[in-house]
This record gives C-alpha cells, structure tokens and sequence, in this order.
C-alpha cells in the first residue's frame, strides 16, 4: 500500500477522473490504470442519482460517457446499473458499469490512492442532500490526509464546514474558473485548504499571491510539460492531469 501524505501536503500530480486520457474517465476502470501507472492520488466526481444513490459521473445527463441518453437525476441505482460507461471510449471497455460510490472508495481505498472528490452540483439538485449522503461514507473509508473534498458550488463546501469545522478533519479546496476577487475572504470563512483554478485563465502574479498564502494552488487540467513547469514554477503545489503519465520527472 502507498503511503499516505502528511496532512499538509498534495502529490504533485493527480489523475484528473482516473487516468483519463487512457480509460473512460470516472470508472473503475480509469482509478484501476491511474494507480498502474504509479498515480498517488486521483480526481473523481460524485454526484447523485435520482433515488439518492451516490455515482462517480461528472455530466447532468449520459450522453456523452455512455450510449444511454437522458439525465442523471431520472435514474435509481437499478437503471444506473445497465449503463455502459465504457465502450464509447474504446470497445475494450465494454459494459464497464457507472461506479457507485461505495465501489469506488473499496478501490481507493485496496489500492492505498489518495482522493480529490469532487462534489458535483448540476442545475436543481441539493447540496445539502449530496453532502450529507456522501460524507459519511468518504470518512468510514479515508482519513484525513487521504482526501480532500472540493466543489466549485459554494453551498456544498459551506455545508460541508458545518458539519466538519475543524479544517483538520476535512479539507476543502474551493475550486474556480479564475482567481475569484474576494478569493482570500472565501479561502478564510471556509477555512479552505487549496484553491483550485484553470491554467488557461491563471496569471503569474495571481499564482504567486496564492502560492504565498496558507492556502495551496492547484491548477487544472494540464496535459503539457511545459506548461507544468510554468505551473511549478509560479509555486502551484499539484497539477490536476488527464495523463500525468506525460508530465513524469518534471517536478
């Protein structure tokens, strides 16, 4: 089993939805080839299905990751189960099932990976819901320093502070489009961990100003060497990587 970081600290790469640029993304599958190729951690999302059933499934509906079509929240766990969620990324990958939340953290957790988990909220669906499903079952399985949760929706990382608000319990990283304006009172009322912002809209002095704070920069999702190294270079603790196969020995 991997070692576990300590609480302060981040891998300097995590496999964005299990190794995704290899596997379809956010199956078993992808958390199975990231840890084969020698990821720490991984970047998975949870959201949930109609009947409250919690799934690792990034989309508001199927259609891109299956040949199913519809959307998420009309579906319970028995219909979740007849979704292929692998052959439109390759044919080998053939009737690799939605995973449910519980079959993904029994494989995080045999594997000894880390977990960046993702609180996913589409249009009309509860914070307060997802949260309070999802928690409980993450700290049955992980300590704290094999996790972190992180959310762009604000309400869930609120949520989730009230039902955990010692920051060394749970970790949070507030994630964003781009720095936001008021990003250090938000990092301080949520006694948030990281932040995690898109390269693309990432300038050099924001980086450092973050980098220099308590709070950890991480930056996503970054594919290519040479913008790895900018990243690192402005003081980015993680990088967030379809195929952190392509960023290896840069840090």
């Amino acid at each position: 089993m991997l070692p576990a970081p300590p609480l302060d600290s981040l891998p300097p790469v995590m496999a964005h939805r299990g190794l995704s640029a290899r596997a379809p993304e956010n199956t078993l599958a992808a958390v199975r080839a990231a840890h084969a190729a020698g990821c720490r951690w991984v970047e998975l999302d949870v959201q949930l299905l109609g009947d409250g059933t919690p799934v690792i499934w990034h989309d508001a509906r199927l259609n891109r990751c299956s040949h199913s079509r519809g959307r998420l929240a009309d579906l319970d766990r028995q219909r979740a189960r007849r979704v292929d969620a692998g052959s439109r990324f390759a044919p080998r990958f053939r009737g690799e099932p939605m995973a449910s939340l519980e079959a993904m953290l029994a494989l995080v957790e045999t594997l000894g990976l880390g977990l960046n988990l993702e609180f996913k909220l589409h249009r009309g669906r509860d914070p307060a819901a997802l949260v309070d499903t999802v928690l409980p079952l993450v700290e049955r399985c992980l300590p704290p320093s094999r996790w972190l949760a992180s959310s762009f929706d604000r309400r869930a990382l609120h949520a989730l502070r009230r039902h955990r608000p010692d920051p060394h319990r749970l970790r949070l990283g507030v994630i964003d489009k781009r720095l936001p304006r008021r990003w250090r009172e938000e990092v301080h009322e949520l006694g948030a961990f990281s932040l995690h912002l898109d390269w693309r809209r990432l300038r050099e002095p924001q980086a450092r100003a973050v980098a220099a704070s308590p709070c950890r920069l991480v930056a996503y999702t970054v594919n290519q060497p040479r913008i790895a190294r900018r990243l690192y270079a402005w003081g980015a603790a993680s990088l967030i990587s379809d195929d952190p196969l392509a960023l290896t020995d840069i840090k």
